[in-house]
């Protein structure tokens, strides 16, 4: 039976009152959690769970492969299918993904970028083939490429080309759609990538501005309705530990985002001004380290976006406690869930006015944050627009700076994280007990399940109908033509996900982002840097130059933060560092070890797939005969349990998120390699 929704409360006098003189409360925002995982039957069972839990609205995770755009039986994708989230390979999936859902009841959020267009497309084809009406559809696809170049990595086209995209889905959605979010610009990932509160505004709302000059150009609309066009925009933010800081930033945020849409857009009707956003709290400062702190901080950051009224989401997804350790299982979304319950229908959060209207302290920080994004945003328009700061390296290597600023406060002890470089000491978290330490795993076979059903989709379809949809995308594509209906026509046609990305790539070509590392440093200082820099300097007069390190990014993976605070930190500490970037083979990062002369190799992977990337680079030095020249370290988001198997795999250390001190692992690293000249002499 489904749980009973709680009436509005109306016993306080001092609640908002309606025209007739009642209380009334604010409706509360749309409770999501982020969901997916496996296969899309058992992402069904999930996202019914949860609505039946009480959850007003689904967000979707993708799995890599998904959002990289390849099939699942993609040499590159199949360490990756099901890992951090659902995959979709064909319209047959999204069948299944949503059975027993309607759509038209539904408000579905789509957190989904290279591949929103085709993802989009499925969504209209499902609903035409379900008889329901596709202009009744309610969501959002996140559609934020520009992040994705500077922090996300699940980027496939070039700039012009994955802008061109967003445009054309804003003036299909605005004829066709009326009530969805064609594009959701995305502050959370560049928070995730070290923004301060003021580059996290900026940031999004040049690539906001980005989208809607792009379309002005475009000449599609005018008027009315461009002033329509731009109150389509919305926003998806993070909301971070330091909870008045975030409230003044959404404040700021809000009232910037008026400013611009009134004096560069000319939009008069406030309620096309207004600034829409949802919210997931941060991820970034969750820590594996006594992990039920996550509880308290995530409830924390729940508040700095949802206690001032003027300022209030309208949509909040929460992360479970156990996310820097694992994908969550059912119980602890559940957990999260609760709180959002508990937070809008027991307190009495919903029925004041704005606390905060009037305080001096918060009107002093949000005009401090607004004047350090204006001048940002100014910045980047001088450049000539947010492709042009993004082709010039300048805003990534702001990211990459910041989140260095951080990561060296906290080596310093200067920022406080409790469990971590403060309060370490602690009884064992009784949350890790159990046989499956607190953690979820994928199910294989589910997995393998999905892949069945890919081959038994392009055995059913009419290939003469999926040949003529790509020809039809194609043309489009080269034509300068919206691709939207094509893309629907693909669908229909039970095109692959692959399929429809590889007809692009052949005419857009694909791209491949700046790291941002060049020039930045982390500052490290003290004893123990001196030390490790000291040992470095002993290897590098031992091998009569500085020991070389390949960082490597394998597989679809694009959080590639860990990645260059590693590449970063090792040249502080006397390493010469090549470093490539995201979304390489295990192939090519063997080969360019082997032929640059490399004495170690470091894998970062967060996504689950340490495992089969591991056994795969481990066969591949083998294969180069270097398996006893160049040791491998592993880091990233690894459970305990799983540090023994990589072990036995020949990788000789394994760094996970407890390690956040860069000045140890820089020394296990020197020792590894000291280890290497032992065996060697």
């Amino acid at each position: 039976m489904a749980s009973r929704v709680p009436k509005p409360s109306t016993q306080t006098p001092h609640a908002l009152v309606s025209e007739g003189g009642e209380p009334e409360r604010d409706r509360p925002w749309i409770f999501r959690t982020y969901g997916g995982h496996s296969s899309a039957q058992a992402s069904n069972r999930l996202f019914r769970d949860n609505l039946a839990r009480g959850q007003t609205g689904l967000s979707i995770a993708f799995d890599l492969p998904t959002q990289c755009g390849y099939s699942s039986d993609h040499p590159l994708a199949r360490p990756e299918v099901g890992k951090v989230g659902v995959p979709v390979n064909s319209l047959d999936d999204l069948h299944v993904l949503f059975e027993d859902i309607p759509l038209e009841k539904m408000n579905t959020s789509m957190t989904i970028n290279g591949t929103s267009m085709w993802l989009l497309a499925l969504y209209v084809a499902l609903a035409r083939e379900r008889g329901e009406d596709p202009a009744k559809l309610r969501g959002t696809t996140q559609n934020d490429i520009i992040k994705e170049y500077l922090a996300r990595g699940t980027y496939i086209f070039p700039p012009d080309a994955s802008m061109r995209i967003i445009a054309e889905m804003y003036e299909y959605c605005l004829e066709h759609i009326p009530k969805w979010n064609a594009s959701n610009v995305c502050s959370y990932h560049l928070q995730e990538a070290g923004a301060t509160p003021a580059q996290e505004v900026a940031f999004a709302l040049s690539t906001a501005i980005g989208v809607l000059d792009l379309i002005r150009e475009r000449g599609q609309f005018s008027g009315d309705s461009f002033a329509t066009c731009v109150g389509r925009v919305s926003f998806f933010v993070n909301a971070g530990i330091r909870f008045i800081e975030e409230m003044c930033k959404m404040r700021a945020f809000g009232e910037l985002w008026d400013e611009i849409a009134r004096e560069r857009y000319g939009v008069d009707d406030p309620e096309l001004r207004r600034f829409r956003y949802g919210v997931q709290v941060n991820s970034l400062g969750l820590t594996e380290a006594q992990p039920e702190n996550n509880a308290w901080r995530i409830l924390l950051e729940a508040l700095g976006v949802t206690l001032s009224r003027d300022a209030r989401c309208r949509a909040l997804q929460l992360p479970a406690w156990n996310e820097a350790l694992s994908l969550p299982r059912p119980w602890d979304q559940q957990w999260s869930l609760r709180l959002q319950q508990i937070l809008a229908h027991e307190t009495d959060l919903l029925e004041y006015p704005d606390l905060f209207a009037g305080s001096p302290v918060v009107a002093s920080k949000t005009e401090a944050i607004k004047a350090e994004a204006r001048a940002e945003i100014e910045r980047i328009d001088d450049m000539g627009g947010v492709r042009a700061a993004v082709a010039s390296g300048y805003m990534k290597s702001a990211l990459v700076r910041s989140m260095a600023e951080r990561a060296a406060r906290i080596g310093r002890g200067e920022q406080t994280v409790v469990g971590v470089n403060a309060f370490a000491e602690g009884l064992p978290s009784p949350l890790v007990g159990g046989d499956d330490g607190g953690l979820f795993s994928v199910d294989e076979a589910a997995v393998r399940e999905g892949l069945e059903g890919l081959e038994a989709t392009r055995r059913r379809r009419d290939p003469e109908r999926a040949r003529a949809a790509l020809d039809r995308l194609r043309r489009a594509a080269e034509r300068d033509e919206n691709m939207m209906e094509a893309s629907i026509e693909c669908a229909l046609a039970r095109v692959t996900t692959g399929e429809w990305a590889d007809a692009l790539r052949g005419v857009f070509g694909e791209y491949r982002a700046m790291t941002g590392i060049e020039g930045q440093s982390l500052g490290l200082r003290g004893r123990r840097a001196d030390e490790v820099t000291r040992r470095v300097e002993t290897l590098s007069r031992r091998l009569g130059r500085r020991p070389r390190v390949v960082v490597g990014k394998p597989g679809l993976d694009g959080h590639s933060n860990g990645a260059e605070m590693i590449a970063v930190a090792a040249r502080d500490t006397g390493f010469d560092v090549i470093y490539s970037g995201i979304r390489l083979t295990p192939e090519e990062i063997v080969h360019t070890a082997v032929e640059e002369g490399a004495d170690l190799i470091g894998i970062s992977v967060l996504s689950g797939s340490h495992l089969e990337l591991a056994e795969d680079v481990m066969a591949r030095l083998e294969e180069a005969q270097a398996g006893d020249d160049i040791p491998v370290v592993f880091g990233g988001i690894i459970p305990e349990a799983d540090i023994a198997s990589l072990t036995r795999r020949g990788v000789r250390r394994v760094f996970t998120p407890k390690d956040y001190e860069l000045v140890q692992v820089m020394d296990a690293i020197a020792e590894v390699l000291e280890e290497r000249e032992a065996r060697a002499t």
